[in-house]
């Protein structure tokens, strides 16, 4: 005790407490921001292996990404799993309860915010796996920024022709049983790969964004050719090959006539009605397809395509038809948005019970003489 009764250590500038203030907050404090970074590094990195990593491991041969994906998908699994306990455990008392639903919710959506536009900015490489029923030629079509498109040309007894396009992650061979349609109904068929998918070069966009450059390419490539006739040529497309096919008609006016089945969005303005049709659950889906378009946009070299809707009316008068699954109602939503937008051109049908692009093999015979009429209507 000193001459004044207090303690032998007191004014030896040791600080107090401050009031209602305890003496580890600082310390929790600090533990929860390091908790939260790595949460945001983990999300960051399983989002990159996710993405971009792990698809890419079905392609033949050992490449720098795969080992990046796979080490991606290691530390960014341990980071988010230590984050989340430390946030966890830096959260006092009944909070947790709060605060361990909602940080869940915050990762899958973060997860799908970053996860699915660097799949489709980066994506894996599809192989062609079948032959067409129909004899056909390799060809290949060179776009104006240097990529080649590889394709099969079927030879037809008339001269119209028609572009065919396969939806996103596939090659030509998803649409062999389409291709033999075309070509029995008496259309030249050029069925292409997209870029980066099958034979063609270049870098994929699995969100359509380079349909407007690719298919002009494509009708360059026909309108060279002395068998086809230039003033009657047409795009049919399934999917993304559908929405571009819709992108490049609206671009082009060599194109006669589309028909686009399974189309819904390149981008999140393509996506406007969802909150119309399902709330507040549809605003929050659109915010999150906003945010997706974003970080598309800032990883991809293709730039941000036109609305299917602004593009529609861009080709008016020159007829569009959209195909849609009788099981898929996003589709009939999408085509209704499309259809309003330039309603004299655009005509919407739908296929009782069919799934995804799946309308010629769930009703052959209906989508046969439903396109093959239409085409002769508009390359006639």
């Amino acid at each position: 005790m000193d001459a004044g009764g207090g303690p032998r250590d007191a004014g030896r500038g040791r600080p107090e407490p401050a009031p209602g203030r305890p003496i580890g907050h600082g310390r929790r404090r600090w533990r929860a921001l390091n908790a939260v970074g790595l949460v945001v590094l983990g999300v960051a990195l399983t989002s990159v292996s996710l993405g971009v990593g792990l698809p890419h491991l079905a392609e033949p041969g050992v490449r720098a990404g795969d080992v990046v994906g796979l080490v991606s998908l290691v530390v960014g699994g341990g980071a988010l799993l230590a984050g989340t306990v430390g946030v966890v455990r830096a959260t006092p008392g009944w909070w947790r309860l709060v605060v361990a639903p909602a940080l869940v919710v915050a990762v899958l959506a973060g997860g799908y915010v970053l996860a699915v536009p660097l799949a489709a900015a980066v994506p894996a490489r599809s192989p062609v796996q079948r032959s067409p029923a129909v004899a056909a030629d390799e060809v290949i079509v060179p776009t104006v920024d240097g990529v080649e498109l590889a394709g099969w040309f079927a030879s037809a007894r008339g001269r119209a022709a028609v572009v065919l396009l396969p939806g996103a992650g596939s090659s030509r061979d998803a649409v062999v049983d389409h291709l033999a349609v075309l070509h029995d109904g008496g259309y030249h068929v050029l069925a292409l790969d997209p870029r980066g998918h099958g034979a063609s070069t270049g870098r994929g966009m699995d969100w359509g964004w380079y349909g407007e450059a690719d298919v002009t390419a494509a009708v360059d490539y026909l309108t060279g050719r002395e068998d086809v006739d230039a003033d009657r040529i047409a795009v049919v497309g399934l999917s993304m090959g559908g929405e571009q096919a819709i992108g490049a008609a609206g671009a082009d006016e060599r194109i006669r006539g589309v028909v686009a089945e399974g189309v819904t969005a390149r981008t999140a303005r393509d996506l406007h009605w969802l909150s119309d049709v399902y709330g507040w659950r549809g605003a929050v889906t659109e915010a999150l397809e906003h945010a997706r378009t974003a970080v598309a946009d800032l990883v991809s070299p293709a730039h941000q395509p036109p609305p299917l809707r602004q593009a529609a009316a861009a080709a008016a008068p020159r007829p569009v038809l959209l195909i849609t699954a009788g099981a898929v109602p996003d589709e009939q939503h999408a085509a209704a948005d499309i259809q309003a937008a330039s309603p004299d051109n655009v005509t919407v049908w739908t296929v009782p019970g069919a799934d995804h692009v799946a309308g010629l093999r769930t009703d052959p015979q209906a989508w046969t003489a439903q396109v093959l009429h239409y085409l002769d209507d508009v390359t006639g």
